[in-house]
């Protein structure tokens, strides 16, 4: 058994994994994102909790920010307070246990890669969209990386230059507009410009504007409100457009997005798909890559790390280096 760690901008999901890639217990916890010590005291809460059932030989760390290529040191992350954190070091002194540490979207793209919808695709992009845009890439049974370990940022190229500003400090970034953070961002104003369209939202969250976020505007739309299904469309819609500009550089076989806005299901597929098919250079005259929601839902980087972590300890009991 391995335990697989999911360390988002608002919450710490954790599980045990079988080999098969199934969850078989599963806790939860809020991100104290301002306070690292705080977040490598809540993963060993959950690791002690999990592991007092089930017999754990490692334990992976996916996690919402960019790593050095050994898998050590958490060298930046937007959404979290890690600068130069060597967060594999530290966690496998607290735990006992062989870590591995990777970024979120790196195991949720191998999660899907080996267990879920992409099983057998030899060119895949993935994209979790959450707080932030993460993504990763499986080429030919293997996670590229790049050259510094920080390959797949995706959601930080600049898709609209001057655009609102992002956590990372520049400015349009893609996941400002494709992201459960700009669907929240969005329904706030709509709220803050007391639309009579955003009444059903602010109902939902009882007129306190800020408590509205992209989690609440998601189950409005799968509530058929209108304003809520508009808003999710306009996301759809950029997000089909930085998928077409992916597929440009890197023309993959299978773009798989996941994370939790992908609850809104073909609400928020539908228009991804309209506007990547139009805004595909050469479209009509080449291939295109499908689009598909991850199949494992918002376990897949949990699924992927603890995977990963079980390869990781093979490995190691074999003499090899990480």
């Amino acid at each position: 058994m391995a335990i697989g760690i999911d360390i988002g901008g608002t919450k710490v999901a954790a599980g045990v994994v079988d080999d098969q890639g199934t969850v078989l217990a599963e806790l939860r916890r809020p991100t104290h994102g301002s306070d690292p010590r705080a977040v490598e005291a809540t993963i060993v809460e959950l690791v002690s909790e999990l592991g007092a059932d089930y017999p754990i030989g490692s334990v992976g760390i996916g996690a919402a920010g960019w790593m050095d290529l050994s898998g050590g040191t958490v060298l930046f992350s937007p959404h979290l307070a890690w600068r130069n954190e060597p967060l594999r070091q530290n966690l496998e002194r607290l735990l006992n246990r062989p870590v591995m540490l990777t970024n979120d979207a790196d195991g949720a793209a191998w999660g899907e890669w080996k267990f879920g919808k992409a099983r057998g695709e030899s060119r895949l992009v993935c994209i979790t969209l959450g707080t932030g845009i993460g993504g990763a890439m499986v080429m030919d049974g293997r996670l590229e990386r790049g050259r510094f370990g920080v390959a797949g940022e995706f959601g930080h190229q600049v898709i609209m230059p001057g655009g609102h500003r992002c956590e990372c400090g520049n400015r349009g970034c893609w996941e400002q507009y494709a992201s459960g953070n700009a669907l929240g961002r969005e329904a706030r104003e709509l709220a803050r410009a007391n639309s009579p369209v955003a009444q059903e939202i602010l109902r939902a969250v009882d007129g306190d504007i800020d408590a509205i976020t992209g989690a609440v505007v998601t189950e409005r739309a799968r509530q058929g409100d209108a304003a809520s299904i508009e808003l999710i469309e306009d996301i759809g819609s950029w997000l089909g457009l930085g998928l077409a500009n992916l597929a440009a550089a890197l023309d993959p076989g299978m773009f798989v997005v996941g994370g939790g806005l992908c609850e809104a299901g073909e609400l928020l597929l539908a228009p991804t798909q309209r506007a990547f098919k139009r805004n595909l250079t050469g479209r009509g005259f080449r291939p295109a890559a499908a689009i598909e929601l991850a199949e494992l839902g918002a376990a897949a980087g949990m699924i992927g790390a603890a995977d990963l972590s079980r390869s990781l300890r093979i490995s190691e009991a074999g003499g090899a280096q990480r």
